[in-house]
This record gives C-alpha cells, sequence and structure tokens, in this order.
C-alpha cells in the first residue's frame, strides 16, 4: 500500500488573519461568494468587506439557513449558475463550511474555509456531512481534495465560547491513539493508503501541544484573550489533528462515539466531548498503561473534558442499553476495525464500564 499524506493547499493563522483576507483569495479567483450566517456576518462582515475592497475585488454576500442540507446546497447552486463566481467562501461554523464545501465541489471551483471557532479537525479535511433539512444525518459527500485554503482568524477564535475549544480539544486527544493503532494494524486511513512519517509525527504533535497548553488556553479563552498557548491549541485542533486524523486513520476513539449517539442522555454533548471519553475506552481495550491513562485523564480534568458517563448526563448503568452502545460501536464498516486486534461488542461494553470506572 502507497503512503499518502493530503492537506489543504494553504493555511493561515495569525490573530486578525480576517483583515488579510482580501489579498490571500485574489490568488484564487476575483468573483468571490461568501456564504456565512446572519450572527457571523454581523461578527466580521464588515471586517472582511473591508479586505476585499482593498484588494479591488467586490464580493457577495449569501446568509446561510442553518442546515448543510441538499436544499440548501441546491440553493446555492442555483444562485451560482445565475451569477458564475470563481471561488466560494465558507465563514462560520461546521455546517457552513461543509455547505461552502459542497457548492465548490459541485462547481468545480476553488473553497476557502474560514472557520470562527476550533471545535473539530474537520475545516483541513476532504469531506462535508449532509443532513437533511430537519438535521437529521443524511450522507457523506467525500470530496477528492481538501479546501484551497483554511483561514484561522485566532482573535475571532479565542472570543468564542470556551466550551467550544475545549470540545475541540478532546476531538485532537483522539488523534495520536487512532494514529498509532492505525499504524500498527497497517489499516487504509481516510487518504486512501497507508500513513506517512509525517503524518504519525503530526498526530504526536498534537498530543504533545495539548499536554503542554491546553490549560493555559483554556484559562486565556475563557477571559476572550489570545496567547500563544491559544495559538497552538487552536493549530493542533485545526491543522494538526486535521492532518493527523486524515492522513494517519480513526479507530475506537470515534467509533465508540459514534456508539454514544444512541444515548438521548448523550445528545447535548458536543462532537469531541464524546470523542474524549471514546479515547478513555479505547485506551482500555487496549490494555494501555496506567501511567498513560493517568496522564489522560489529567489532562481532561484540567480542561473540563468528560471522564466518565455520569459527567456525560447517564445517570445509571443500564447494562442493556450499553450493550447497544457497544454494538453501534461495533458495526460493520466502522474504524474500530481499524485497531490491530479484533474487537467486539461484549469487548466495548466491558471497555466502556471500566473507563467509567477509572473516571470517576
Amino acid at each position: 500500500m502507497d503512503r499518502i499524506i493530503i492537506s489543504p493547499s494553504k493555511y493561515v493563522q495569525g490573530n486578525g488573519a480576517l483583515a488579510n483576507i482580501g489579498n490571500y483569495v485574489k490568488a484564487l479567483g476575483s468573483k468571490p461568494l461568501i456564504l456565512a450566517d446572519a450572527f457571523v456576518t454581523k461578527l466580521v462582515g464588515d471586517t472582511v468587506a473591508t479586505s476585499f475592497h482593498g484588494a479591488g475585488i467586490k464580493p457577495e454576500f449569501d446568509c446561510f439557513n442553518g442546515e448543510c442540507s441538499r436544499p440548501e446546497i441546491d440553493r446555492l447552486l442555483a444562485r451560482y449558475n445565475q451569477t458564475p463566481f470563481d471561488v466560494i467562501i465558507g465563514i462560520g461554523g461546521g455546517k457552513t463550511l461543509d455547505t461552502a464545501k459542497s457548492v465548490a465541489f459541485y462547481q468545480k471551483v476553488p473553497v476557502v474555509i474560514v472557520p470562527t471557532i476550533a471545535s473539530t479537525d474537520a475545516p483541513t479535511s476532504a469531506l462535508a456531512v449532509i443532513y437533511t433539512p430537519e438535521g437529521q444525518f443524511s450522507e457523506y459527500l467525500m470530496i477528492p481534495t481538501n479546501p484551497n485554503m483554511v483561514i484561522m482568524d485566532t482573535g475571532v477564535v479565542s472570543r468564542a465560547p470556551v466550551r467550544l475549544l475545549v470540545s475541540g480539544m478532546g476531538d485532537a486527544l483522539s488523534t495520536y491513539f487512532e494514529a498509532r493503532a492505525n499504524k500498527v494494524s497497517g489499516s487504509q486511513t481516510m487518504a486512501g493508503g497507508a500513513s506517512t512519517l509525517a503524518a504519525q509525527a503530526i498526530a504526536e504533535l498534537c498530543y504533545k501541544t495539548l499536554l503542554a497548553d491546553g490549560y493555559k488556553a483554556k484559562l486565556a479563552v475563557e477571559q476572550g484573550l489570545c496567547t500563544k498557548a491559544v495559538e497552538n491549541i487552536i493549530e493542533a485542533n485545526t491543522y494538526l489533528s486535521g492532518i493527523g486524523f486524515e492522513s494517519s486513520g480513526l479507530a475506537a476513539a470515534h467509533a465508540i462515539h459514534n456508539g454514544l449517539t444512541q444515548l438521548a442522555e448523550c445528545h447535548h454533548l458536543y462532537h469531541g466531548e464524546k470523542v474524549a471519553f471514546g479515547t478513555l475506552v479505547q485506551l482500555v481495550l487496549e490494555n494501555a498503561p496506567m501511567a498513560e491513562i493517568e496522564t489522560v485523564l489529567g489532562f481532561c480534568r484540567s480542561v473540563g473534558l468528560p471522564t466518565n458517563l455520569h459527567m456525560m448526563g447517564v445517570k445509571e448503568l443500564d447494562m442493556t442499553r450499553l450493550m447497544e452502545v457497544a454494538k453501534a460501536s461495533t458495526a460493520e464498516g466502522e474504524t474500530i476495525h481499524n485497531m490491530p486486534f479484533k474487537v467486539t461488542a461484549e469487548d466495548v461494553l466491558a471497555a466502556i464500564v471500566t473507563a467509567h470506572q477509572l473516571g470517576l
């Protein structure tokens, strides 16, 4: 199997980076369509418009309706057919960004991704998640290439609610451990081949950065401040974790996340909050050294990530319901089968309960 690593063509990060978006985008096109919801437009619209004006470009804005759905994608494609834009820019949260990716894919034009939060590692990926208009999962859209550009304005991101940044740390926490499992098993990654040394190193750096700067970054963002630690964590949550998961692979932690969606009590949790607990479950499955488990537990407690089912809203441990989680986690095609050993639903149930007890 060939080794493959994939990434955005350009990654830009800095405090105030949005003030330069016009000059960055000018290399890609001169007729941009900017997709953002009403809140984000109010937050950064003037900065973006001023930047494009300075670059001699007049962009058009479109208000995102709140759901990355086929009807919303079709609406934007119809607008595109009326005005032939040559670059699509998505500014905001994950659903806005995935919609921009989708429209750019179908129109075969460059896409620029501008997250206003750092809650997941999805912005850099060649993937969009499409939902029904009612918000139910519909399908994955696999895109042949990663975004042409990702711009992270750390000043904007650091003023978002701290729970979003912490959730991003939970998502990023799994990157190294899932990459490590894939390296041992030799499973094919989302990039379509074997992992590279570079991708493995990036995944490990992601973990080390979380341990070094996660708590400090949380304290700063609680005050709406952007420090060097915040800069480092935003890069870890977005770029290091993004390249790490896509080019090194997913394993048990994300499959456990998917299984936890069976519990209504967990629906209020962010993606990364469930993934963090999934990481603990994966470590139990691996029978990882207790020192490593304690390090992960200590990190989660320091930043406020859940370490047990009670913290996630599950008041009582119902083995029948937890077995439903375990069965969903081990369904055919789930990434848990990238682990370097066979994993059954019974194994997962035992690991979930053990991880819960460890995290009390």
